[in-house]
């Protein structure tokens, strides 16, 4: 299968933006948490306080997952400045979260990280078949496999 086509496929379907579980770690010791997330030009983004423990670890540790139902997505974040200053951001999240936009958006404290998808896995149902599909993003390979279930 198409990698190119298959990767724009999945962007499509998964929309400008949703609350997903933001997992980072420093010295072995791993979070998690619910953050709103944004997705544009191939990256994903949110926002956070720079007094926060996430900022910390993101700062020390910029390996990241995010998950959301059938979906997990590993990658590496890098801030990028506020959130105000990104034009792009602020009018999907916004429109997407606009109470999160009102109140923590143009806070000074606030920073804007970038991730960078490097590996998407998700579970999908092919004619009640359960499937794994992979995305290996840095090598541009698309790889679907059925899962055999073993009731043995």
């Amino acid at each position: 299968m198409n990698f190119e086509k298959e990767y724009i496929k999945f962007w499509s379907e998964f929309g400008k933006g949703k609350k997903m579980v933001l997992s980072s770690s420093l010295n072995n010791i791993v979070t998690s948490r619910m953050m709103s997330i944004v997705y544009f030009e191939e990256k994903l983004y949110f926002q956070t306080d720079k007094l926060f423990r996430k900022y910390e670890q993101l700062k020390g540790n910029p390996h990241i997952s995010l998950c959301i139902d059938n979906i997990q997505i590993e990658g590496k974040c890098k801030e990028v400045g506020k959130p105000k200053e990104n034009i792009n951001f602020c009018n999907i999240y916004k429109e997407l979260f606009p109470n999160s936009f009102k109140n923590y958006s143009l806070l000074e404290n606030e920073r804007l990280f970038e991730v960078t998808p490097n590996f998407i896995q998700r579970w999908i149902y092919i004619d009640n078949i359960p499937y794994i599909e992979i995305f290996d993003i840095k090598n541009k390979k698309y790889i679907l496999k059925e899962y055999f279930i073993n009731n043995k």
